[in-house]
């Protein structure tokens, strides 16, 4: 926890965190993490690091818990009743902002089976507005 109090809490996980935070993101804040993805992501890298991930987590047989965790997702972003600034930004901005949020869940899911390298490449474009997601040693220039 920071000064400001903000931070992960006891007894919090990081995607708990995540998800709170993608709760409270403004219009705004889903804009930069559309801008995130489109200035962040390389789509050969990207691809290889959402493979390892995906990976990480069969070998642990952990998949019904990301299909279940990215379901929940798409229903805070885009499905029955979304919350209200990303319904603000449905439409191209939103669904770039979606990936990224997906993506950075993802690394998240997987967890110590992925390597430093692919996560980061994973919550590089989410991080443009959450950079906590970031070690500060590879936080966006």
């Amino acid at each position: 926890m920071d000064d400001d109090g903000y931070g992960i809490r006891p007894g919090q996980t990081a995607i708990d965190r995540l998800l709170e935070d993608c709760r409270t993101l403004s219009p705004a804040g889903i804009e930069r993490v559309a801008a995130g993805w489109d200035h962040r992501r390389d789509p050969r890298q990207f691809g290889e690091a959402e493979r390892a991930a995906l990976h990480a987590l069969e070998a642990e047989n952990r998949g019904p818990e990301w299909d279940e965790l990215r379901n929940f997702i798409l229903g805070l972003t885009e499905r029955g009743q979304p919350l209200v600034a990303w319904q603000a930004e449905h439409g191209d901005t939103g669904h770039k902002a979606e990936e990224a949020l997906l993506a950075a869940t993802l690394a998240l899911v997987a967890g110590q089976g992925l390597d430093a390298r692919h996560r980061a490449i994973l919550v590089r474009p989410m991080a443009e507005a959450l950079p906590w997601l970031l070690p500060a040693t590879t936080a966006p220039a």
